[in-house]
């Protein structure tokens, strides 16, 4: 998820409690804070961006934070767009159709919209509005221990729309640079990464989390194939598997499509030996390009699946789209990969 989440941190009385609800929310995994006024020492706890805050308002006058309770109150803040860089709203009972007629507004204006959360399933609501959602919530909340309820929402990527293909061959290629993918996560059997050549089908590469009584689980890793390939991130965009690097942002996937958000530690390119894997939804023929060994599993309906035993006519599951790709972002135009 590559929304902005802000914890306000500045409303209690008790600066015991400001404090916890820094290191509450910094163990959440949350790294912007509203900082009252006079709590600047609370910025060491942790690497982090600030809004310092001055009796409830932004000392920033290019934030703005808002009441959005009635229509006068709304056209006051639909008067910002361009204006300011950041506006938060604080919704009341009717909130959809503000933030709705605010991220219409706003889009393409340069002023950010970000809205009140007081709960995850608001956040999550928000961050969803109108598909691209608000640019960021901030959390308000009483009890810095409910913090942690929103951690979901921080990784949270989603689902995809996952189908069965066909294999229609399985066949050895030369040998070819490779990307092992390090995460700062741990992943289960049926968890992986969304991998391809062409960038209208994505097979799920599942993470080295099975046993095999050769080689130790690796949980952290997916073994992603050939550099050229590209990668499904957060956002929906796509990459080269050449162009990852230590603390970007992947995106991991289950068997169920439900997305979550990893950082890479590390990636590895390494000379190995390579297979093609060719796969069908009965219109079009896929592949996508994977070392040949047999830790590299393809996930399937229903387990998983190593590629040196994949034959002809088993199901394995792809995200398969429309269209192509210009800098890793979805065109509507017409694109061949062969």
């Amino acid at each position: 998820m590559n929304k902005r989440m802000v914890v306000r941190a500045d409303i209690p009385d008790d600066k015991d409690v400001r404090k916890r609800m820094v290191t509450d929310g910094l163990e959440a995994g949350f790294c912007s804070f509203m900082l009252r006024v006079g709590d600047e020492r609370y910025s060491e706890l942790g690497r982090m961006d600030v809004i310092f805050m001055d009796n409830g308002k932004p000392v920033n006058p290019e934030i703005v934070y808002a009441s959005v309770t009635n229509p006068e109150e709304q056209e006051t803040v639909l008067s910002l767009a361009g204006k300011k860089r950041i506006v938060i709203a604080e919704t009341g009972e009717w909130s959809i159709i503000p933030l709705e007629n605010m991220i219409a507004k706003f889009r393409g204006s340069g002023t950010e919209v970000y809205a009140v959360a007081h709960d995850p399933e608001d956040a999550e609501t928000f961050l969803k509005t109108m598909e691209n959602g608000t640019d960021g919530v901030v959390i308000s909340v009483n009890d810095p221990s409910e913090l942690s309820s929103f951690r979901s929402v921080v990784t949270s990527c989603g689902k995809e729309d996952l189908v069965p293909l066909k294999v229609k061959s399985v066949k050895p290629i030369d040998l070819g640079d490779r990307v092992c993918i390090d995460t700062c996560s741990m992943m289960e059997p049926g968890e992986g990464m969304l991998i391809g050549s062409s960038s209208n089908c994505l097979f799920l590469i599942q993470s080295e989390s099975e046993d095999n009584g050769y080689v130790a689980a690796r949980p952290f890793r997916v073994n992603a194939g050939a550099v050229h390939s590209y990668i499904l991130v957060p956002g929906g965009g796509t990459r080269y598997l050449s162009e990852l690097a230590g603390g970007d942002p992947v995106l991991i996937c289950g068997r169920d499509g439900v997305g979550r958000t990893a950082s890479v530690g590390r990636c590895k390119v390494e000379i190995r030996p390579l297979l093609m894997v060719e796969a069908t939804d009965g219109d079009a023929t896929y592949n996508v390009i994977l070392q040949n060994a047999e830790t590299i599993k393809m996930v399937t309906p229903e387990g998983s699946r190593s590629v040196t035993v994949l034959k002809e006519g088993d199901e394995v599951l792809a995200k398969v789209s429309s269209g192509g790709r210009h800098f890793g972002i979805a065109v509507e135009e017409t694109i061949t990969e062969k």
